[in-house]
């Protein structure tokens, strides 16, 4: 699209992420969550709503929902009404979902997000609620069936409500990154959209830069990634602006984004809204936070990366790009932010876990969990390299590696075992550069008439007499300062 008729346009955007919770048993039954099971075996009356059935309230969903609202700033609704939502969807085996309508366990929240521009933002969540999910259909390559499978059916869910506070693309997708890592800190989601347990709507409207009246407001479904969501809200804006640069209008409907042409189509109309017929949820009694619950699920709050980050930047001294990447990752975080207890030099202990670390986490495909180095044994590593008794070089290239293989060892006891610790006296180192200097009177010459560039020659020569473990700095100085002469 033109870009000057673009950017006469602003885009209003509400996302709405659904997360689907860790739990081990459905929202309001006992049957296993366990992903990958075989269709329709994760089920019971109760998932099925057989007649005389009951559900039962998950307590660990409510607690998750409880954290994913303290992390958001939100209010805590303290007397929660559950509700039915009734609709007719092949996968929904009750005919109605347990859900929270007038009630939402969280109100009033809100997230902070960094903009292209690298300022902070406010995206305001309306509300936060708990409900079930529904089973899947299937529709299999060649069959003209549709067959569903009612495992998910009844998995806990709570469902992120944004304010059309969003107003492109690239601020969408920094606030679902920034919900992502939330969930993953709290532990109550794995975050995996591929696999739909994070699913995200977008709510997207276009307006004239001077109306003062928003657009219609067009839903957009089925994204299964942060970067279709993206791609769906820039076709969608394009699309709108394209409608209504004709002299057409647009409709309040629900479309369908197809990631193979980056297209969305219409499922839906949205013109009427659809009679959910809500009201309360008979079998289930009112849920009470009570204050002594609330502090309780409160203390269990881990740190968030929002805290991590100001600590790593104003504590640790890091630039905002270190400190972005190391608080990506709960595991990376809470892991550099122990080795930093065990030094006080934090920029390499940043620059060892964005290089060695990462680099054989991923080489593995492990977690952080998995490695098998305490932070004690990094915080040697970096002691030995700032101390100057091994190199970086050789602590990344030879010590680290055989750390890795012998979990037990310390680095100095490695250093010293393999004859790795550099050669730092400086009479020693003197006695070998005079011998050096020595046997090459012609290429002292040389130096000494202006090539300049033969100490490199010379530095090589005193690396292979020390076996590589001359202290760099010490023998650059000490070199020149006898060429100089």
């Amino acid at each position: 699209m033109n870009e000057d008729i673009r950017s006469q346009y602003q885009a209003i955007i509400g996302l709405e992420v659904h997360a689907q919770l860790l739990t081990e048993s459905k929202a309001y039954s006992a049957d296993s969550t366990e992903y990958g099971m075989l269709p329709n075996t994760n089920l019971s009356v109760i998932t099925l709503g057989h007649p005389g059935t009951l559900p039962r309230i998950n307590k660990k969903v409510v607690e998750m929902a409880l954290k994913m609202g303290l992390a958001t700033n939100s209010d805590i609704t303290r007397h929660n009404l559950y509700a039915r939502k009734n609709y007719f969807y092949p996968d929904l085996p009750k005919g109605y979902q347990i859900t929270q309508d007038k009630t939402p366990i969280c109100t009033k929240g809100h997230v902070l997000i960094k903009t292209k521009e690298g300022r902070e933002k406010r995206i305001g969540i309306t509300r936060i609620h708990m409900e079930e999910d529904a089973g899947k259909s299937m529709h299999l390559a060649g069959e003209t069936e549709t067959l569903v499978d009612f495992n998910r059916a009844g998995t806990p869910l709570i469902e992120i409500v944004s304010e059309p506070d969003i107003r492109d693309s690239e601020e969408a997708y920094a606030y679902l990154q920034e919900i992502k890592q939330l969930v993953m800190y709290l532990e109550i989601c794995d975050g995996n959209m591929e696999e739909g347990s994070l699913r995200c709507d977008a709510n997207i409207s276009v307006m004239r830069k001077d109306a003062d009246k928003w657009g219609t407001k067009v839903e957009v479904k089925n994204m299964n990634s942060f970067r279709n969501v993206q791609r769906a809200i820039e076709h969608e804006i394009d699309r709108q602006i394209a409608i209504l640069e004709e002299g057409g209008t647009v409709y309040s409907e629900t479309r369908n984004f197809d990631a193979n042409t980056g297209t969305t189509t219409g499922m839906r109309s949205k013109e009427t809204l659809n009679d959910y017929r809500y009201f309360p949820e008979p079998d289930l009694p009112p849920l009470v936070i009570s204050e002594e619950w609330l502090e309780k699920v409160r203390s269990e709050m881990p740190a968030l990366p929002q805290e991590l980050y100001k600590r790593f930047t104003q504590e640790y001294g890091l630039s905002d790009y270190d400190a972005g990447v190391l608080t990506d990752e709960k595991g990376i975080a809470l892991y550099f932010d122990a080795l930093c207890q065990q030094t006080k030099n934090y920029k390499a202990a940043a620059n060892w876990m964005s290089g060695p670390v990462k680099s054989y986490l991923n080489e593995l495909t492990l977690s952080i969990g998995a490695f098998p180095l305490q932070a004690k044994q990094i915080a040697e590593l970096i002691e030995l390299v700032g101390s100057n008794k091994v190199s970086h070089t050789v602590a990344a290239k030879q010590i680290f590696p055989y750390l890795l293989e012998n979990p037990g060892k310390t680095a100095q006891q490695v250093a010293t075992e393999q004859n790795l610790v550099q050669e730092s006296d400086e009479g020693a180192l003197q006695q070998m550069i005079d011998e050096i200097l020595a046997a090459n009177p012609q290429k002292v010459a040389e130096y000494k008439g202006g090539k300049v560039s033969l100490v490199g020659m010379f530095m090589g020569d005193l690396m292979k007499k020390t076996k590589g473990k001359a202290d760099p700095k010490l023998a650059n100085k000490l070199l020149k300062e006898s060429l100089d002469k």
